[in-house]
């Protein structure tokens, strides 16, 4: 179990240990030692509390338009420097993309992780 509820769910840090592939291995980032290139990046469209974060879903997952952005966070936790301040560690609400025609240039493979509450 990752969260006891869906606030300390959004309350988590990224870390590598537990954002994974759905191959089981790390997704590569900003830890020591990641291969590159860095994928670290989690589309959420989200606030940090979870909450759709209006106008940046890229058009509710609909777009690849560059015009449009998605809000993202690091699957790691962690920006530039291996720096783990915020808004760096959070995984669902660390910057804007670049656009919603590819996701690589700040760090992502696309990748939206799925996961259920009791």
């Amino acid at each position: 179990m990752l969260a006891a509820d869906s606030a300390a769910l959004h309350a988590r840090s990224g870390d590598a240990e537990l954002f994974i592939t759905e191959k089981g291995a790390k997704v590569n980032g900003q830890w020591a030692g990641s291969p590159t290139p860095n994928e670290h990046d989690v589309l959420t469209g989200s606030m940090g509390n979870g909450t759709v974060l209006a106008g940046q879903t890229c058009l509710n997952w609909t777009s690849e338009a560059m015009a449009n952005k998605a809000q993202i966070g690091h699957s790691d936790g962690l920006g530039p420097s291996m720096s783990s301040t915020p808004p760096y560690n959070s995984w669902n609400a660390s910057h804007l993309n670049d656009g919603c025609n590819d996701t690589a240039p700040k760090g992502g493979a696309g990748r939206i992780y799925c996961f259920t509450m009791p």
